[in-house]
């Protein structure tokens, strides 16, 4: 029988943009948080050799090119096995969305396939293998609130903020990613060539944006380290587990994507605006689009959001934030 998992999406909360590698990657500092909506992707084993990936959705590729089918290349190699792999995704999340589901579903096959194959490979050999399909690949082996580092393959689990009610909105628009991170470079040395030097984004030793978000995720970090948990009190005031990202909101937390990807499809900056309408306490773009999502007081408040948004044609979902316990309770389907 199929092992069935579910492909759980993430958010950006917050994305700084550093300078670009030697490996023509981007330096990123974000944190990533996983959300309830999900793809739900089988497993299953054969005899035979060869891996296939089957889907109903035409936009998703079925060769080499799918995350699905390049873990599952890679896990074999790594347990020097030979069988016949078939992976079927059910898709819901979108592509090119922002929220990493392909990410997302690349994971959930090596879950699938350790499970069917009744072995466990390591975690550290996990991550690396992660890390070759993808920057964010390895963030859904941890799962909750994850500090991403690195070109965003280097994470490391934060304290999970309480659950929060979200709303996603996802437009009939694909984003793609390098391109975005060209616009980003263009962007950049238009800036240089302009001479701004007080707007410069990057530099020899990092951006000083990065420095910034970096100081206040420290700043918001600081009293769970000292407390045990991500709860406690607001450096402003008020309760901590009910406005979670305060802190970060007052000290400008951003995703530096916004800059190049609203100017290119204003659409997206509307959704952001109607979002703040609605009343979500922050709203974003994930990623680099094109999903933006928005964070509320009350699962009733992001519903009614939801419904209204969609009574005005914008494609919206009421969901919530998953903590690294929910994850992983939640990630096999019985």
């Amino acid at each position: 029988m199929p092992i069935a998992v579910r492909s759980f999406a993430k958010i950006n909360i917050g994305l700084r943009i550093g300078a670009a590698r030697d490996d023509g990657f981007h330096q990123l500092l974000t944190v990533y948080q996983t959300i309830a909506l999900h793809d739900v992707v089988r497993v299953e084993v054969t005899r035979g050799t060869g891996i296939e990936v089957r889907s109903r959705n035409s936009k998703v590729p079925q060769d080499e090119s799918n995350t699905c089918y390049r873990m599952a290349e890679r896990v074999l190699r790594w347990l020097k096995q030979r069988h016949k792999v078939v992976i079927q995704i059910e898709k819901n999340l979108p592509i090119q969305g922002g929220l990493g589901a392909a990410s997302s579903n690349a994971v959930a096959t090596l879950l699938g396939l350790e499970r069917a194959l009744k072995t466990e490979i390591p975690p550290d050999e996990k991550l690396r293998l992660a890390a070759e399909v993808g920057s964010d690949v390895p963030l859904f082996l941890l799962g909750g609130t994850v500090l991403g580092m690195g070109r965003g393959e280097e994470v490391y689990p934060l304290a999970d903020f309480r659950n929060q009610a979200i709303v996603v909105s996802t437009p009939a628009v694909g984003i793609s990613t390098p391109k975005a991170f060209r616009d980003w470079d263009a962007l950049q040395e238009n800036q240089e060539n302009g001479g701004a030097a007080k707007a410069k984004l990057t530099g020899q030793s990092g951006s000083d944006t990065m420095k910034t978000f970096s100081r206040s995720l420290f700043a918001w970090l600081m009293p769970a380290m000292v407390n045990g948990s991500s709860t406690g009190v607001s450096t402003r005031g008020g309760d901590r587990a009910e406005a979670p990202l305060l802190d970060l909101v007052r000290a400008g937390i951003a995703n530096d994507f916004e800059r190049v990807v609203f100017p290119q499809h204003p659409e997206l900056r509307e959704v952001k605006r109607v979002l703040e309408g609605e009343g979500a306490r922050y709203a974003s773009l994930s990623g680099s689009g094109s999903s933006v999502y928005g964070i509320f007081d009350s699962q009733a408040a992001a519903e009614l959001a939801a419904g209204n948004m969609a009574a005005k044609d914008v494609p919206a979902q009421a969901t919530r934030t998953l903590t690294r316990g929910e994850y992983w309770q939640q990630v096999f389907v019985n």
